[in-house]
């Protein structure tokens, strides 16, 4: 049976790239109807952060990676939390000292730091150059008694070739002589990674161990230890590195990597694991579809199909990711609410394959938005500046008008909707426009004969009676649309980038509207 587990530490919020190692983990064992274990190694006394670790299981069980065994999920094979086990590591240490495959180290720290600088300048490689392994079992006796602070460093059997199968890389050599005797015990009594996962891989009957390439020259030392145990080795797979642009490693010191930020920036879970699966994995040939769910991934996925190289991270990407996701969650949520609302309305895709609701009356519609307006408003409630909120209509018109780029981007909204509440200041010149053929004198005109039109639209409630009264009068004009419907929305937004004229006067209202309006008259006048 496929056993698998992500053990990470709790030191600081979860990496995009431990969040893809749990995700490989958790993929292949469904696929495999194994079982996913959450293991929490915090060994390292020195880098705990306090509240790291509920935070991590807080937001692997957020994005969906809910785990079998672990902390609060207790089954036969804990505790699940390394400092818990100290003794187990202890008992081991001892037995691999007891058969010879490891020894007591007294090196101070200025010792070793001389020793590294010393073969740093005679260009060898830094290793431990075993000192300590010279001594007697009454040297070494003597100096436990006296007090002396140790540590316990693995024997490594120098000379041998060493070889094993990567799920990924194939098959892996390493000659033994360049391998370290890496420490195992600490001086604190506490277990490095090296002992601790490979003591809790088989007590917890991992089958397979998928992680880092990072961890890929720390493979011999652990087959080592197994083979030293006399215990059945696991399967290993290395995934590749995340990369900057750049092809640097992916770092917490060059920029934004934790998962939690993401999650609390508006990204939705299904974007950013759709988006992680595709770091160094795909489905395959003919496969050209990149929207997956968490169930389509265990299905297609495979340790075969993972890359050698390593993935690059394009926020840009996950961006495409997290507008494409809260798309289809929003039009999912919209279609029931429709038929809420409506039981006969028409749901069609337009040409963009976008849903257009057709309802039986003006009364439905305008029902509807107010619910789409609240949908919108809980995806940005965390950003909105608070005197944006008290006039909760306008508001609600505002979000509906700029739906796509809330979808695309939760943290912008202010920005996207301050002309709803700040009468614009206006710049002639914007009204202006060479391309659109709008004269000074064109836009005077066509902004005077909206205000006398639109005083005499009754409901500015419905948007198509909107879109039809002022077409009419750009035909009547003998004008170009842009020639009337472009002054018309600088007036209203003055902004390059805006919803459109129609949205606008909706959202805005007629006493409004007609205000902005006249006031960039005035502007063109006196400029």
């Amino acid at each position: 049976m496929t056993r698998t587990r992500f053990a990470p530490s709790p030191t600081g919020y979860l990496h995009i790239g431990g969040l893809r190692t749990a995700l490989y983990n958790y993929l292949y064992t469904k696929k495999t109807d194994g079982t996913f274990l959450l293991r929490i190694e915090d060994t390292d006394r020195t880098r705990l952060i306090e509240g790291a670790m509920e935070h991590l299981i807080d937001t692997i069980e957020r994005v969906g990676l809910h785990y079998d065994e672990g902390p609060a999920k207790e089954a036969n094979h804990g505790p699940y939390i390394q400092s818990e086990r100290t003794d187990l590591y202890r008992k081991y240490a001892d037995q691999l000292i007891k058969n010879g495959h490891a020894y007591h180290c007294f090196c101070t720290p200025e010792r070793l730091t001389e020793m590294r600088e010393q073969q740093a300048k005679n260009k060898q490689a830094p290793m431990y150059d075993r000192t300590c392994l010279k001594l007697s079992a009454d040297e070494v006796k003597a100096k436990i008694d006296a007090g002396i602070p140790s540590v316990i460093r693995q024997k490594i059997p120098h000379g041998r070739q060493l070889s094993f199968h990567d799920h990924i890389r194939g098959n892996v050599n390493f000659n033994t002589s360049t391998i370290d005797d890496q420490v195992l015990m600490k001086s604190d009594n506490f277990p490095t990674y090296h002992l601790a996962n490979v003591v809790d891989d088989h007590h917890m009957e991992i089958s397979h161990v998928i992680r880092g390439e990072e961890w890929l020259p720390s493979t011999p030392k652990h087959i080592l230890l197994y083979k030293a145990f006399g215990w059945d080795v696991p399967e290993f797979a290395h995934i590749p590195l995340l990369l900057n642009k750049d092809k640097s490693k992916l770092s917490k010191r060059q920029g934004d990597v934790s998962v939690e930020s993401y999650l609390s920036k508006g990204y939705c879970p299904e974007a950013i694991i759709n988006f992680i699966a595709l770091l160094g994995w795909h489905p395959g040939e003919g496969e050209e579809n990149e929207i997956y769910t968490l169930e389509e991934l265990i299905n297609l996925f495979s340790l075969k199909k993972v890359h050698k190289a390593g993935a690059i991270f394009d926020i840009e990407k996950l961006d495409w990711f997290n507008y494409i996701w809260n798309k289809k969650k929003h039009n999912k949520n919209l279609a029931a609410i429709a038929k809420e609302i409506d039981s006969k309305v028409i749901i069609e895709l337009n040409h963009k394959k976008e849903p257009v609701y057709t309802f039986q009356n003006l009364k439905y519609e305008q029902e509807f938005n107010n619910k789409r307006g609240e949908l919108l408003k809980k995806m940005v409630d965390n950003y909105l500046k608070p005197e944006y909120t008290q006039d909760h209509d306008l508001l609600l018109k505002a979000l509906v008008t700029n739906e796509d780029k809330i979808l695309k981007s939760s943290l912008e909204i202010n920005e996207l909707i301050h002309f709803f509440y700040e009468r614009p200041h206006i710049d002639p010149a914007m009204v202006l426009n060479e391309k659109m053929k709008v004269s000074k004198e064109i836009a005077i005109k066509g902004l005077q004969k909206s205000i006398d039109t639109l005083k005499k639209l009754k409901d500015f409630e419905d948007l198509k009676k909107l879109q039809h009264t002022l077409i009419d009068l750009v035909q009547k004009m003998e004008l170009k649309n842009g020639q009337l419907l472009w002054p018309i929305r600088v007036a209203l937004t003055a902004v390059q980038f805006s919803p459109g004229t129609f949205e606008m006067l909706w959202a805005l209202g007629k006493d409004e509207s007609i205000k902005r309006i006249k006031s960039t008259i005035e502007a063109l006048q006196n400029s």
